[in-house]
């Protein structure tokens, strides 16, 4: 039976958080999905919740249980079985506002009953900060039309520090399937691929101005974490390569002039992460890593190569020496305590 839309909810040891996640999509009613994938969780009820859930809402929700494959793969398990016409992942840590939710879901009954099928949908996401107990709300209004279906060449300028994330992103499954999406396993940050890859593939758009999803941030084990990062940074590094290889930028550019802008300058962002803790690694194999990473863009476009490195945001990662390491990393923390992205 086909449903309106597929939350797919990726959960490893999710049990003290999950189910205020699944309780806030319950509420979408009868003609959603809830696929909730548990990755081989082993220290606690995740399981359990997980067939509880599947058993109190047969008609909504699937309890698929997998070896251990990390985000990604619960990302992919998802799309594997969805069965809604649209697809949206939730982090089994955050949730979404109800009535955001009921907006969005009446929106894309619209677009079906219509039969005018849009690509991708954009919303707002609040960012929950659980060390301060703030919020703070990432909108696209200077960037989307709203209230009408629109394609690329109608969209503005992103800020420095705005982009899509997973969070902002509702797609149309089938155009995601199309588009080859396969997110590489045991691999954390492959959120960056998920709302990357795909977009030359969405051409039909549309942005609901409404703060949908609730992004928890904060907690000391989050992936997002700084020392967590740095001790993971071998896989924000592989992110970084698929990314590289998932598109020829100026062919993307030839095609949709804003849409390159934009994905170059978001690659330009994950190149100055990955260089960012490469540095604060501040090992040999470490610093290697990052003059091997920017080499193999020049070997992949050596104007983009150029282009890229001494553009304003890619130089914090770049200064020479230790004293610009040193400088790199006083920037990035000033940036992350200014803008709280993590």
């Amino acid at each position: 039976m086909e449903k309106l839309i597929t939350f797919a909810v990726p959960c490893y040891n999710s049990a003290d958080y999950m189910e205020r996640c699944v309780d806030s999509l319950l509420e979408g009613g009868d003609d959603i999905e809830i696929i909730l994938v548990d990755d081989g969780s082993t220290k606690d009820d995740t399981p359990a919740i997980c067939d509880r859930y599947a058993e109190q809402y047969p008609e909504i929700v699937r309890a698929v249980h997998q070896e251990n494959g990390g985000h990604g793969e619960g990302v992919n398990c998802g799309l594997r079985n969805a069965r809604g016409i649209y697809y949206k992942v939730v982090d089994s840590d955050d949730w979404l506002d109800v009535p955001s939710l009921q907006k969005a879901l009446a929106k894309l009954r619209q677009f079906v009953r219509d039969e005018k099928l849009v690509d991708m949908m954009v919303c707002n996401y609040v960012y929950e900060h659980v060390e301060d107990n703030t919020s703070r709300v990432m909108h696209y209004r200077n960037v989307f039309p709203t209230n009408r279906v629109f394609q690329w060449e109608h969209i503005g300028r992103f800020r420095p520090s705005q982009y899509l994330l997973m969070h902002s992103v509702i797609y149309r499954t089938q155009v995601l399937r199309d588009c080859g999406l396969e997110l590489p396993k045991h691999t954390f940050y492959v959120d960056n691929i998920f709302v990357y890859q795909p977009l030359p593939q969405m051409r039909n758009l549309y942005y609901l101005d409404v703060d949908l999803y609730r992004y928890y941030i904060g907690r000391a084990d989050q992936s997002v974490n700084e020392s967590v990062m740095v001790g993971r940074v071998d896989q924000q590094v592989r992110v970084t390569y698929q990314m590289i290889d998932s598109h020829d930028l100026r062919q993307v550019g030839r095609e949709h002039k804003k849409l390159g802008r934009y994905m170059f300058n978001y690659l330009a962002m994950m190149m100055t992460i990955s260089s960012i803790f490469l540095v604060i690694a501040n090992t040999p194999e470490s610093l290697g890593q990052k003059t091997q990473l920017w080499e193999y863009l020049r070997t992949v476009d050596k104007g983009l190569y150029h282009k890229m490195k001494y553009m304003a945001v890619s130089a914090v990662g770049n200064f020479p020496g230790y004293q610009g390491r040193k400088l790199s990393i006083g920037l990035y923390r000033l940036a992350r305590k200014i803008y709280k992205f993590n």
